[in-house]
């Protein structure tokens, strides 16, 4: 029998790791707080790419791309681990992957404004966004016993931003790796994430022995060894195949979920997922990955990390 090759479960641990952050999120939320989450979880993840940088080739980015780095660190790190840890105080945890998934169609639509020559709005871009926000709508007026959930806008804002940060990455992309682009980005989030640092010390401070696990494990693993993983695998295999794996993502997330916490989607909250995977497909069906970039293939574009 032959054993899975290490590129393959680079790939897996890569989905295994993204989808398990969802539930992890509902655990630090309730032990931490979201302020506190979000900046323990950032600062950990910004430390441990920081030790690794050196032995993975990461160089210093130069002067003139800070201001880029700062808006992708805003968006992609800070704002967007805030609203995602927010949301999930009142969004299920498979929810919120589901929701999560539609960011491409915001980098997709950003990219279209502002870049309608290298990104054109075709007909199936168009098409594939409306149906991918429709299915977001579809999840937010499921909203489990209460019939519509404000949360569920609030994840929705969590992949605009998201997606902001994919358009911001593409030029850098262009000059270094998607590895390094991820380390620039999660240290300037840290640095734009200091205002939460106060409440980070006062809930470490007062928190129940092992409160601090979830922010740790969010840290070190989705945010961290997730980047690297997928670094590893994306340079080894086909662009298609580490594309369409993080479709898996989602229906991971659900399963970890149900399996962790005990939770369990409602039915239009899982017609409203898969309505949005759709789109995103579609988007992604009509676009193709440009080539020759140094980090083209290790920005994930199909849909997006926790």
């Amino acid at each position: 029998m032959t054993s899975p090759s290490p590129r393959l479960l680079a790939l897996a641990g890569t989905v295994l790791l993204w989808a398990s952050a969802f539930p992890a999120i509902r655990v630090g939320v309730d032990e931490l707080g979201v302020a506190a989450l979000s900046f323990l979880r950032l600062a950990v993840a910004a430390v441990a790419l920081v030790v690794v940088a050196p032995f993975a080739g990461v160089r210093l980015p130069g002067r003139g791309d800070l201001p880029l780095i700062g808006l992708c660190g805003a968006t992609g790190m800070t704002a967007y681990q805030t609203l995602l840890n927010w949301g999930e105080v009142h969004v299920e945890a498979g929810t919120a992957s589901l929701l999560i998934s539609a960011a491409p169609v915001f980098s997709v639509l950003l990219g279209a404004v502002f870049l309608p020559e290298s990104e054109p709005l075709t007909r199936s871009v168009l098409v594939g966004s409306v149906v991918a926000i429709g299915g977001c709508a579809l999840v937010a007026l499921a909203g489990g016993a209460t019939g519509f959930s404000a949360g569920a806008l609030v994840v929705v804002a969590a992949a605009v931003v998201q997606g902001v940060y994919h358009f911001a990455t593409k030029p850098l992309l262009r000059r270094y790796t998607g590895l390094e682009v991820a380390t620039y980005a999660m240290v300037a989030g840290t640095v734009l994430g200091l205002p939460l640092a106060p409440a980070a010390v006062r809930a470490a401070a007062h928190a129940p022995a092992g409160a601090l696990a979830p922010a740790v494990f969010l840290g070190l693993l989705p945010s961290a060894l997730g980047f690297v993983i997928w670094g590893y695998a994306v340079a080894r295999l086909p662009l298609a195949v580490s594309t369409a794996a993080l479709y898996l993502v989602p229906p991971v997330a659900l399963a970890v979920s149900f399996v962790w916490l005990s939770e369990a989607p409602h039915p239009v909250e899982l017609l409203g997922g898969a309505v949005t995977v759709l789109g995103v497909l579609l988007i992604n069906r009509s676009r193709r990955p440009a080539a020759g970039a140094p980090g083209a293939d290790l920005s994930p574009s199909a849909s997006t990390r926790p």
